[in-house]
């Protein structure tokens, strides 16, 4: 576990942020739940008014009743606390790759910060046995194919109620175990889930939200990556950087754009002498960089909005106001937001692989880089016919901007009428996150390949006579990468750098722009 270096994220009734979540995931910050009377009572004061009704022999969905389609079949009191085990028992059919562990710790976070809310009529011991996992790390395997994202992540969800019940798997410590083996070991008692507590773990959007914020994170980081890439390609292709005057800008004034070049600016110290022009107007892939990468900045902030509201919504079906003694049947599950959220993200961030990708394409082409070697090879002339340099990172490159860019195609307009005509209309969100995952890694992927090229080239421009100084933002980026990475003389196989480049990137290693 990595030592804790910031306050604890508190569950209750102060909403979380991204960075909250991001914090939590890759362990870096504890977890403690709000514990004030006031605030335990209001949690009880829920169970207790479906306890009330239970007693009145009231209706009420998914408790005295089938789930889904079956709302129409009455369940008599004495199965009623059968029900909840049922629920978890036969959603556990998932299939494809387990959730990762930062994944998978997002997603308690989000479902344990929508039962906070008071109104899904849990017990507050099944907010403190949440709210352990986290804090002892005790991680369900979660199959992350088999939601349809509405009525909420029910298959994936299934697998958190079942292990709170003592029952299927966890990962602990570092080993695949039973989840009643760890509890034993631990000193618990697995929960026995009450009336609508199987319901309220499952019915909801946390694995969509979870790896929402996973997303949202990576994104901005690529963001920030992509124009310090972009400020090096300048520099190796000796192009203009008055592309990013900052009047130019202020001539159409979308704000992100508008913050992408002033980055720009800064990394290129545009006031600085700069060298001969090659070309007045530099290709797109650079002069329009801003236009480019300004979309996505110009996005996060609603993107963040849509995120964080779901994350701090109450997200499950029906609600409990216990305050005026209803029950409100509705569809909050419905992970709508997160859908259009995500499936834009992905239209996002593989623009940034296309922009990067033909960055790269440039870079390796003597007929366009302006005087740097073929495939930016840095041997000597009398080995120059037995050297490829980036020849194959570029192919590798195109092959995963071009994977990319397939993966654009929305999930959210895929929805399929499931569970005998009951949920006919469903938002495919967590299959839309899912999607923005994998393009990301894959763009950080093209990332790797371009900032490796970029920095070669750069190094390439450093060995002339004639060479400037580079900018002082970029001269720290370059010593920092040399470090890490050679220059390519001679052939290597550059997998091994690639994947450290990769690592590089997961951990924000490099300080960016504010």
């Amino acid at each position: 576990m990595t030592t804790p270096t910031l306050e604890p994220v508190t569950f209750g009734e102060r909403p979380l942020r991204i960075e909250d979540v991001l914090a939590l995931a890759n362990r870096k910050v504890p977890t403690q739940l709000q514990s004030d009377p006031a605030y335990r009572e209001r949690i009880a004061r829920g169970a207790r008014f479906l306890d009330s009704l239970l007693d009145k022999e009231g209706v009420i969905y998914g408790v005295t009743t089938g789930y889904g389609d079956s709302c129409v079949v009455a369940v008599p009191l004495h199965h009623v606390e059968a029900l909840p085990r049922h629920l978890y028992t036969f959603h556990g059919c998932g299939l494809g790759k387990l959730l990762d562990a930062q994944a998978t710790r997002a997603v308690l976070a989000a479902r344990l910060q929508s039962l906070c809310h008071g109104v899904s009529g849990v017990r507050v011991e099944l907010l403190e046995r949440l709210q352990a996992f986290l804090e002892h790390d005790i991680l369900p395997l979660i199959p992350e194919e088999g939601s349809v994202g509405a009525s909420g992540d029910l298959t994936p969800l299934s697998y958190v109620a079942a292990t709170l019940s003592g029952e299927r798997e966890v990962m602990f410590r570092g080993e695949r175990r039973q989840a009643a083996d760890v509890h034993r070991e631990l000193g618990w008692q697995p929960l026995v889930l009450r009336p609508k507590e199987a319901l309220a773990l499952m019915n909801g959007t946390a694995v969509m939200t979870g790896l929402a914020c996973l997303a949202f994170a990576r994104a901005d980081y690529l963001l920030q990556l992509a124009t310090r890439i972009t400020a090096l390609n300048v520099v190796a292709l000796q192009g203009n950087p008055e592309h990013f005057d900052e009047r130019l800008f202020a001539a159409k004034p979308h704000p992100g754009q508008m913050q992408v070049a002033a980055w720009l600016r800064k990394d290129l110290a545009i006031d600085a002498p700069t060298a001969p022009l090659h070309r007045l107007q530099d290709r797109y892939s650079l002069r329009c960089a801003p236009h480019v990468l300004g979309v996505l900045a110009d996005s996060l902030n609603w993107l963040r909005s849509f995120i964080e509201i779901e994350l701090n919504s109450a997200n499950d079906n029906p609600i409990i106001d216990a305050e005026a003694e209803r029950v409100l049947h509705g569809g909050h599950f419905y992970g709508g937001h997160i859908a259009f959220a995500m499936d834009s993200l992905k239209n996002l961030v593989a623009n940034v692989a296309d922009l990067l990708d033909r960055q790269l394409a440039l870079l390796v082409d003597e007929r366009y880089n302006h005087g740097l070697p073929s495939n930016l090879s840095g041997s000597t002339a009398d080995r120059a016919m037995l050297n490829h340099g980036f020849k194959a990172v570029q192919i590798g490159a195109s092959a995963w901007t071009a994977e990319a860019l397939k993966n654009t195609l929305p999930a959210s307009v895929f929805s399929r009428s499931t569970e005998c005509h009951n949920q006919d209309k469903v938002s495919m969100g967590t299959i839309a996150a899912r999607d923005a995952i994998r393009v990301l890694e894959l763009t950080e992927q093209v990332a790797a390949a371009t900032l490796l090229a970029a920095n070669q080239g750069v190094w390439l421009r450093c060995q002339a006579e004639e060479a400037r100084p580079l900018p002082p933002a970029l001269a720290a980026m370059h010593e920092a990468l040399a470090k890490d990475f050679a220059p390519v003389i001679e052939d290597r196989a550059l997998e091994g750098e690639l994947r450290l480049c990769l690592q590089r990137i997961a951990e924000q290693h490099w300080r960016l722009h504010a």
